[in-house]
């Protein structure tokens, strides 16, 4: 084995580090660092170089916004698009690939959260790429004189050199399975109807399937209050002479005060994440779910899965557990159930419910499980085959507090559960229900990447089968219990502004 691993890319040679007895290489630039004349453009290709570039470091995020950021130091640097790849074997042929898409609500996250740690995933055989891409005003604001959605165009970018060097990492490029969860599995969705990104995958993972996205409308009053607390214009020129982090702590503060919006903003207003990806006519032309169902995009091989109690995590964070009111439940009813109908339904289908029960419910449902639901069928309807799934294990810290709640699946697929979000949730040691549903979860990854079939039935309309992940997982109905049936002609629409 030669001391330090090396790959020559079509951009240049590389060198990384062995870990484990696999080929790790670590920040290697997919596209031009976007600042200085390139702040706000499409991802512009890296030039060639000469000599051997090192890529033993993760690269740095894009500026972080949002109360749950990475911690990026005094001094990150601006290098915010580069990827990282481990592969069991550099001298292998055809290996499956799996490009991993960060979440963080469009505002936030890194490629290099230890509950993304490939060794158990390239342990299995298969070549694992995870990226970083702009996320807040950087790439998602809707700014007079810069291309729309540029955290979309970004992963585009990412895919395009998987696409040209993946097999000298061992890799297969008509081979590539793309998977993310919340922003990095909405992200995905969008991918799914981008003419620029097709050919670029084979399968696409997606969990927790987010629904916001924005109408161009509401995304060009959000660019606008933006940068009027900033003193300046919503325009690419004006807000490149702020720095990145002065303009990713605008959008913090924009995202705590959106409840003030509520009158004009609606739904927007009540999710605490003022920038998303914006229906914008070009980039992305409509939305994941439409344009699937109306045959104006293909359908793919997709796992598709949303946990039991997705909102409960933003719940216990906010320590709001069974501390929301009548009236807040009865606003989110309001704003999220589907009219005319949605919000008495909720409340036959559990009158007994309580108005932290009700809120929960409705949040969870509209925020990701229906996102997740309808994607499922709209590929299904696109010719294109589902796998659903439905995570009920209950993080068992805290008493079952957190439930089984949005991002508790990460570290069971990724077999993380040592990291530390991992052991926040699962426990340290872990319990051997949460490792039991690990193996199942991270099995079927595997499965799926190689195969295209996770190991249990289809998910169909007429039958709607679905796997129930828990220490004990069943294939069975979409669960009974379930309000779906409040939303089964309702799929998501973009946020927009209120009348």
């Amino acid at each position: 084995m030669p001391e330090r691993p090396r790959v020559r890319t079509a951009e240049g040679l590389v060198q990384g580090r062995w870990h484990q007895g696999h080929a790790e290489f670590r920040g290697i630039p997919y596209a031009q660092p976007p600042v200085g004349a390139l702040r706000f453009a499409a991802p512009a290709r890296v030039p060639r170089w000469e000599g051997v570039r090192q890529a033993t470091e993760f690269g740095p995020p894009a500026p972080q916004s949002g109360p749950i950021r990475a911690d990026v130091g005094e001094d990150p640097g601006s290098d915010w698009l580069t990827l990282n790849v481990r592969t069991p074997d550099l001298g292998a042929a055809g290996l499956s690939v799996l490009v991993w898409i960060h979440g963080g609500g469009y505002i936030a996250g890194t490629s290099s959260d230890p509950m993304y740690d490939p060794t158990a995933l390239s342990g299995a055989g298969l070549v694992v790429v995870s990226l970083n891409y702009r996320t807040g005003a950087e790439g998602f604001a809707l700014l007079e004189g810069a291309p729309p959605n540029r955290g979309l165009l970004d992963q585009i970018a990412a895919l395009e050199w998987v696409r040209r060097n993946i097999a000298s990492f061992g890799g297969n490029p008509d081979h590539v399975t793309v998977a993310g969860q919340s922003a990095g599995a909405g992200s995905i969705a969008a991918l799914l109807t981008m003419a620029s990104a097709r050919g670029l995958f084979r399968r696409t993972v997606t969990h927790s399937v987010p629904g916001n996205l924005c109408t161009r409308a509401l995304a060009e009053e959000v660019a606008a209050e933006l940068a009027d607390r900033l003193g300046t214009k919503p325009t690419a020129a004006a807000l490149a002479t702020l720095t990145p982090h002065r303009l990713a702590e605008a959008v913090t503060s924009l995202g705590t005060d959106l409840p003030a919006h509520h009158e004009r903003w609606g739904r927007l207003s009540r999710i605490g994440v003022a920038t998303c990806p914006v229906i914008d006519g070009d980039v992305l032309t409509e939305a994941p779910w439409t344009a699937l169902a109306a045959g104006r995009a293909r359908g793919t091989e997709l796992l598709v899965g949303h946990t039991r109690d997705e909102f409960r995590l933003f719940s216990a964070m906010s320590g709001r557990v069974d501390g929301f009111t009548d009236e807040e439940a009865r606003t989110a009813l309001d704003l999220f159930a589907p009219a005319p109908d949605g919000p008495a339904a909720y409340r036959a289908a559990a009158p007994h419910a309580t108005p932290s029960q009700l809120l929960e419910t409705v949040y969870s449902d509209a925020l990701f499980r229906m996102p997740s639901l309808h994607l499922a069928r709209a590929n299904a309807v696109a010719g294109g085959t589902s796998f659903l799934f439905e995570l009920c294990l209950s993080a068992p810290v805290l008493g079952g507090l957190f439930g089984a709640c949005h991002s508790l699946d990460v570290p069971l697929a990724f077999d993380t559960l040592d990291s530390p979000n991992g052991r926040e949730l699962l426990g340290d040691p872990p319990t051997p229900e949460a490792r039991a549903a690990s193996r199942e979860l991270h099995g079927a990854w595997i499965r799926f990447a190689t195969t295209g079939d996770p190991g249990w039935a289809a998910y169909h309309p007429d039958h709607q089968l679905t796997r129930v992940l828990d220490a004990t997982s069943t294939t069975a109905r979409y669960p009974e219990q379930d309000s779906h049936h409040i939303w089964e002609n309702h799929p998501p629409t973009p946020f927009d502004l209120s009348s």
